[in-house]
Parts: structure tokens; C-alpha cells; sequence
């Protein structure tokens, strides 16, 4: 498959879990009805970004990984023939949760899940409270769209696993976020189209958009959206999201350009891992 069409769902808190599954249903099916192939939500998308509080009640939220949405998201990729990476808040077993994404193909079989490895605890973003770190590694799937991979959100601003994922075989890395104006701005412009530049792959980044009000009043923040696609040289596809509008972008990515880049660059012919030993040091 030479060219993919390739959609990212950015949108605001419904209120509830049922109408924000119901909602990206919806959201599948508009990116399926314009051609897409492989569609992917945003971080923790069956809920609000609860990281901007410490609340045992949000624990609820988790599920089993592959469990009942991961289910009723199976059969609707079978019913589209879409690839779907559904960034979810997964439950291993009583207080052993994970921020995670579950990758199903186009003909509805689950091919495995990441878990994200890197997490934050800072004003806003107290993560810790949530989530224990990644421990499956970095894994990259087989779909009917090529090989796929997932970092999310904070992961972004670690280059070791975009590396990871490239070596590999990753060709799209999608990394799905709830990011907001502050320190992250300037990042946000950076780190994805360096990523893909230095690795060869294009990257996909969904991101939340608007104020979770109704869930947290005076202390919701604002997500920005601005959800994009860049290529393997680092170049955007199209044009970002909206800032503040919930939005399906569809943008087709033209795979050869992998093997161009990689041609053009030869990065991973001169790599000098034997001289990295020090940067696995605890």
C-alpha cells in the first residue's frame, strides 16, 4: 500500500463515558464514509482528562485491555474496514492501572495494546496518581495499513522510544495527547517533526481541544487541539487542527516517502549504538 488516508479525531468532553464512546462511533464513521483507512483518538477518550486532579472516583474509568469498548470498537472496524488505535484507561487488576492504546485492524481482530511508559507529575498533569509506567515494551503492529506503532503524550519528549519504533519497522507512529497552552507550546511545534525527521516515519498526533468546565469547573484547562501529520522529512501534511473546534482530519500519507528519507539520510546505517552505553544508565 503506497498512499494511506490517515484520520485523527480531536474533540471535547461530552459530560459522560456513553456519549463520548458514542460520539467517536460517530467520529469513525464520518473518517470511514471520506475514505480513511485507519483512524485514531485522543488520549484517555472515553473520559475527561482527569490528570488535572487527584481523585480516587476517576479510577472507575478503567477498563480491562482488550475489554467492553475495545469489544464494541472491534466490531465496528470489522463493520468499516478501518484500522483503529483507541487510547484508553486500562485496569490489569485492582489498583494496577495503565494509560494505554489498543490497536485493532480493519477486519476487527485486536493485534495488542502499548501502554504509555513516561509519566508526568506535575501541576495539572498529576499522572502518578493514575497510572503505573509502560512495561510491554514498544511494540509495533502488522495492520492492513502498514506497520503502526503508538507513543502518548508525555512519552513525546523522550527520543528513545521514537528510536525504538523505528528500529522496529515502525512506518506510523501515532501519539495521542491531552495537551494544553503553557510550557508545551513551543514543544508541541518541535518534537513531533523531529521525531519523524530523525526516524524516517510519519507521526500522528491527536490532541484534545476546548475546557473540560462542566467536569472541573474553575480548574479545567484548555486543550488546544491542533492536531497534525508530518511526514518522514519532517515536513507537515496539510494543515493543523482547529484550536478550538472539535474536528476529523484526514490527511493521505504517501508511504514512499519513507524509503526517500531514509535513502536521503542514512541515520540508521550511521548509528553508533556501541557508543550509547552510557545513556541506558540508571
Amino acid at each position: 500500500m503506497t498512499t494511506v488516508r490517515a484520520a485523527l479525531v480531536q474533540t471535547t468532553w461530552t459530560g459522560d463515558k456513553e456519549s463520548m464512546v458514542a460520539a467517536h462511533e460517530e467520529y469513525a464513521r464520518q473518517a470511514a464514509a471520506q475514505g480513511a483507512q485507519v483512524v485514531c483518538f485522543q488520549e484517555l477518550f472515553h473520559g475527561p482528562y482527569f490528570g488535572i486532579t487527584q481523585d480516587a472516583r476517576y479510577y472507575d474509568y478503567a477498563e480491562s485491555v482488550p475489554g467492553p469498548t475495545v469489544v464494541r470498537f472491534q466490531a465496528l472496524a470489522a463493520e468499516l474496514g478501518i484500522v483503529m488505535v483507541l487510547p484508553l484507561y486500562e485496569e490489569e487488576q485492582p489498583g494496577v492501572l495503565y494509560n494505554t492504546a489498543a490497536v485493532v485492524d480493519a477486519d476487527g481482530r485486536y493485534l495488542g495494546k502499548y501502554r504509555k511508559h513516561h509519566i508526568p507529575h506535575v501541576e495539572k498533569f498529576w499522572e502518578k496518581f493514575y497510572f503505573r509506567p509502560g512495561n510491554l515494551g514498544y511494540p509495533v503492529f502488522e495492520t492492513a495499513v502498514g506497520r503502526v506503532g503508538v507513543y502518548i503524550c508525555y512519552d513525546r519528549h523522550f527520543p528513545e522510544g521514537w528510536r525504538a519504533l523505528g528500529l522496529a519497522g515502525a512506518e506510523i507512529v501515532f501519539n495521542p495527547n491531552a495537551s494544553k497552552p503553557g510550557l508545551s507550546n513551543r514543544l508541541w511545534e518541535l518534537e513531533q517533526p523531529t521525531a519523524a525527521a530523525a526516524n524516517g516515519y510519519f507521526v500522528a498526533v491527536p490532541n484534545r481541544v476546548g475546557r473540560e468546565t462542566g467536569e472541573f469547573g474553575d480548574d479545567a484547562v484548555e486543550f488546544y487541539g491542533s492536531s497534525y501529520v508530518v511526514d518522514p522529512q519532517g515536513n507537515f501534511v496539510g494543515a493543523k487542527g482547529s484550536t478550538s473546534a472539535p474536528e476529523v482530519l484526514i490527511r493521505d500519507l504517501d508511504l514512499s516517502l519513507i524509503r526517500k528519507a531514509r535513502t536521503d539520510w542514512q541515520f540508521y546505517r550511521d548509528r553508533r549504538p556501541d557508543s550509547y552505553v552510557d545513556l541506558v544508565r540508571p
